[in-house]
């Protein structure tokens, strides 16, 4: 994949993006309105590691230097970033016939809201703050580790309350499949990466393997490249070395008293 140096579409949505939980809201809407009304779009592959996202061409586009974002070439190069704000502008100016979102007079819109602030204020940040002290970090620090895997533990288990007798996070009855539960989809299918295990909350996994089930979220997964399932087992020396973290967070959890409680 050739270093992108600025934008390369004339029409229509082009997606600058890198495989992670918040890149993957915006590849699975877009993904989804493909399959739903014809909409095309383009992307390229912003890699984070290399800093292409803090180039002067990409923090035009976003002064916050983040991934993703996205430019309308079709709505006067309308530049969006921030994944929940993508998806909610996507949702408002391409799925017309509300496949994937609520009417802004329906109650369900403002749940879907709560929703994905939820996700963005509660369950990003400290699943992403789980991931670094516990894989990234220099040195092991035992109260950091245990601080956020345990508050992402919480919060997954608010997250299974609420699917216990749902299909989707939202919506009449059962729910809908919507933007609240894509805003979540990358954050769920990386949960192993905090020692937590998805089977630890049976109605969460359920719900992803339904998500799952889709074509466009699986397409959505391929964007810009492949991230393996949470439902599928770790193997080899990636499930050793996990086991290894996993031991070292709970050694942390008893040394300073943790004990897992939701909400």
């Amino acid at each position: 994949m050739a270093r992108p140096t600025g934008l390369v579409a004339s029409k229509g949505i082009e997606l600058l993006t890198w495989s992670t939980p918040n890149g993957y809201k915006a590849s699975i809407l877009l993904e989804e309105l493909k399959d739903a009304y014809g909409l095309e779009y383009s992307s390229q592959g912003i890699n984070i590691s290399q800093n292409v996202q803090k180039e002067p061409w990409f923090t035009a586009i976003n002064p916050n230097g983040r991934i993703p974002a996205i430019v309308d070439h079709d709505n006067g190069d309308l530049a969006v970033f921030e994944g929940n704000a993508i998806l909610s502008y996507l949702a408002r100016r391409y799925d017309t016939e509300r496949r994937f979102s609520f009417a802004p007079d329906e109650d369900d819109y403002t749940r879907a809201e709560s929703w994905i602030g939820w996700q963005h204020g509660g369950l990003g940040p400290m699943q992403g703050q789980a991931n670094h002290f516990v894989r990234f970090a220099k040195e092991k620090i035992p109260y950091g580790m245990q601080r956020y895997v345990g508050e992402t533990e919480r919060l997954y288990g608010v997250l299974d309350a609420r699917l216990k007798d749902r299909d989707y996070i939202v919506g009449p009855g059962k729910g809908k499949y919507s933007i609240a539960d894509i805003a979540l989809l990358g954050w769920v299918n990386a949960v192993h990466g905090t020692t937590i295990s998805i089977e630890q909350f049976p109605y969460v996994k359920a719900w992803l393997a339904r998500c799952f089930e889709r074509p466009a979220v699986q397409k959505g997964f391929q964007v810009p490249s492949a991230s393996a399932s949470a439902l599928k087992p770790q193997e080899g020396e990636v499930a050793a070395k996990m086991e290894a973290l996993r031991d070292m967070v709970d050694q942390a959890k008893k040394q300073y008293g943790y004990v897992y409680s939701s909400p």
